[in-house]
C-alpha cells in the first residue's frame, strides 16, 4: 500500500497483531540466533539514516526496519508521546510484520553494519540520579569515612539537573576536558586537562508521555510515563569535580559529555524482567507514601564495563546489576514530578553509577581503583588509576532469566582524545 507521499507502508490486522505478541522467530534468520541482542522478543528503536533522511528504526537481528516507511512514525518522540495502550498496539503490529513474511518487506530491512545511528530524539531535559547505595557509600568512604551516607539518602532519589546539549551517541569521541583542579583541597587552583578521567557504567531511561506544569506523576502510575532505556556512560573528570561540587554539585566536571547508545530498549520488552526492588536494610526507613509504587519496579539488567587501550583489546573490568539499585526508575520519576514540575516526551534521566556489593561490581574507575590508590591491573600488563588518552570505553547490557529469551542493549563506546 501507498500513501499520498508515495512511501509502501505495511499493514497488520489486530488479529495478527495479537498472535505476533506470542511468536518466538522471525523470519530474519539473525534474529534467532541464541547471541543477537535483537531477537523478536525485544523490537528496540532507534533512528538511523536512509537515502539521506532520518528514519525511525526498530533493531531485528543484524538488520534494522524502517518503521518510518512500514508505519508513518516519522520519529522516536512521536512513539515516546503515545499513552502506554498505542505504545503496545504498534509494538504488535512490528511484531507481526516481522514475525510473519510479508511480499516487499525485505526492502524495509536496511543492514546494521555500516548504517549512520543518530541520536534517538533531541533531548530537551536531562536528569542525573545517583541512585546506587553501593556506589554511594563506596564514594562516601572515600571522602567521609565515619559518615558516608548523608542523612537524606535514604529518604528520597537524590538527583542533579544536568547538561542536554553535551549528550552524543555512541562512537563519538570525547575530548578530555579543560578545568580548575586543586591538589590542595583548600586551593589554589590551576588550570588545564583533567588529569583523573573517568567513566561511569549508568542506566538511561527516556520518558514517556508526561505531565503538565503544578501536577505530580502518582507512584502507582510513574512506571507507564517510561518509555524504554538505553546504555548512558556519564563520563566525570574526577579532579574538577572535587574542587568544584561544593556547595552546588558538579558542574564543568560533568557538562562536558554524556555518551549514550542509538538503542532504547522499551518497557514492553522489558516486562519479563521486572522484579521485586531489593528489600530495605534492618533499620532503614521505608519510602514516604509519595514514593511507594506499590508494584514490581526494579529490573534484571545486566550492566558489563569493558575497556580497550592502544596496546589491548577490549577486556571485562566490571559487571553488575540494575535490580540491585536502592531507588527504581519509577521512584525517579514519581520524585521528579512531585513538586510539579512537568516532565516531557523525550526527556532523560540518568540512574547515576550502578555497581554492586563485590569489586567486581564497581561501575567507575573511581570506585574500581579507589580513588586511584589500587591500580586496575590489566591482562596486558598495563595499569589503570583513571583514563588515559586513546582508551576506549565499552558499556554492553542485557536481561537473561530462566525460560525468557536474552535480550541485549546493544553497546556505548566512547574514545578519549586529548
Amino acid at each position: 500500500m501507498t500513501d499520498d507521499s508515495g512511501e509502501q507502508r505495511v499493514h497488520t490486522s489486530v488479529n495478527a497483531a495479537s498472535m505476533s505478541a506470542r511468536a518466538t522467530a522471525s523470519w530474519v534468520e539473525s534474529a534467532n540466533d541464541p547471541a543477537s541482542d535483537f531477537p523478536i522478543q525485544n523490537l528496540p528503536f532507534a533512528m538511523f539514516e536512509r537515502d539521506g533522511n532520518a528514519r525511525l528504526g526498530v533493531g531485528i537481528g543484524d538488520r534494522i526496519l524502517d518503521a518510518t516507511t512500514a508505519f508513518g512514525i516519522g520519529c522516536m518522540k512521536d512513539a515516546m508521546a503515545m499513552r502506554k495502550a498505542s505504545r503496545a498496539e504498534l509494538r504488535s503490529r512490528i511484531g507481526a510484520l516481522l514475525a510473519e513474511h510479508t511480499a516487499g518487506a525485505e526492502s524495509l530491512l536496511t543492514p546494521m553494519a555500516g548504517a549512520r545511528l543518530l541520536l534517538p530524539c533531541d533531548i530537551g531535559d536531562y536528569s542525573d540520579f545517583y541512585a546506587s547505595i553501593d556506589h554511594a557509600t563506596n564514594a562516601g568512604r572515600m571522602f567521609r569515612p565515619n559518615n558516608p551516607l548523608l542523612p537524606n539518602y535514604k529518604w528520597l532519589p537524590v538527583g542533579y539537573h544536568g547538561r542536554a546539549s553535551s549528550i552524543v551517541v555512541s562512537g563519538t569521541p570525547v575530548r578530555r576536558p579543560l578545568g580548575q583542579t586543586a591538589e590542595n583541597p583548600a586551593g589554589p587552583p590551576s588550570f588545564g586537562p583533567s588529569r583523573r578521567l573517568d567513566y561511569e557504567v549508568e542506566l538511561g531511561a527516556f520518558l514517556g508521555p508526561g505531565n503538565s506544569l503544578g501536577e505530580a506523576i502518582p507512584a502507582a502510575e510513574a512506571f507507564d510515563h517510561l518509555f524504554g532505556v538505553c546504555l548512558l556512560n556519564d563520563w566525570s573528570a574526577r579532579d574538577i569535580q572535587s574542587w568544584e561540587y561544593q556547595p552546588l554539585g558538579p558542574f564543568l566536571a560533568k557538562s562536558f559529555a554524556t555518551s549514550i547508545s542509538p538503542w532504547v530498549v522499551t518497557m514492553e520488552a522489558l516486562e519479563p524482567f521486572r522484579c521485586a526492588a531489593e528489600p530495605r536494610a534492618e533499620g532503614d526507613p521505608q519510602p514516604l507514601p509519595y514514593l511507594q509504587t506499590g508494584g514490581n519496579d526494579a529490573l534484571r539488567i545486566t550492566l558489563e564495563v569493558w575497556l580497550r587501550t592502544a596496546r589491548s583489546e577490549p577486556v571485562r573490568i566490571s559487571r553488575s546489576n540494575f535490580a540491585r539499585m536502592y531507588w527504581t526508575l519509577a521512584q525517579m520519576v514519581a520524585h521528579h514530578a512531585s513538586n510539579g514540575c512537568p516532565l516531557k516526551p523525550g526527556d532523560l534521566i540518568g540512574s547515576g553509577t550502578v555497581s554492586g556489593p563485590e569489586k567486581e561490581n564497581r561501575g567507575c574507575l573511581l570506585e574500581l581503583t579507589w580513588r586511584g590508590t589500587e591500580p586496575l591491573q590489566l591482562p596486558s600488563g598495563e595499569t589503570r588509576r583513571f583514563l588515559e588518552d586513546g582508551d576506549e570505553v565499552i558499556l554492553r547490557g542485557y536481561c537473561e532469566a530462566p525460560g525468557l529469551r536474552r535480550i541485549g542493549l546493544g553497546e556505548c563506546s566512547g574514545v578519549v582524545t586529548a
